[in-house]
């Protein structure tokens, strides 16, 4: 069974930071891409950052150079660090990866729970 585990929402003033993490688990797992998507009320899930085993980051437009997605040390781990945010960022925010479940081929995409971001103004 794989578990996707997000920490570190909450409650920000505009112009504030928070930093989201999420903990991919189970049992003869490879995690290959992980990102980040978000959901507002109302609107459809976007893809927030993403970033490759290698490292490869991409950014929506909107928070390019105010995010910062990264995984350290631990391989199945991601970090979402977010800085300068605004009312618009309020949202639910989704840990997503592709993981591949040994012996099965292929990976497949899971989700964590969700956690909420809200930013006042």
């Amino acid at each position: 069974q794989v578990q996707l585990v997000e920490s570190g929402g909450g409650l920000v003033q505009a112009g504030g930071s928070l930093r989201l993490s999420c903990a991919a688990s189970g049992t003869e797992i490879s995690v290959s891409a992980m990102a980040w998507y978000r959901q507002a009320p109302g609107n459809e899930r976007e893809l927030v950052a993403s970033i490759t085993r290698g490292g490869t980051t991409t950014y929506a437009d909107s928070v390019k150079d105010r995010f910062t997605i990264s995984r350290p040390s631990a391989e199945n781990t991601v970090l979402l660090q977010m800085n300068k945010m605004n009312p618009e960022d309020t949202a639910v925010y989704y840990c997503n990866a592709k993981i591949r479940r040994w012996p099965i081929p292929g990976t497949r995409d899971h989700w964590g729970q969700g956690t909420q971001v809200t930013v006042s103004s």
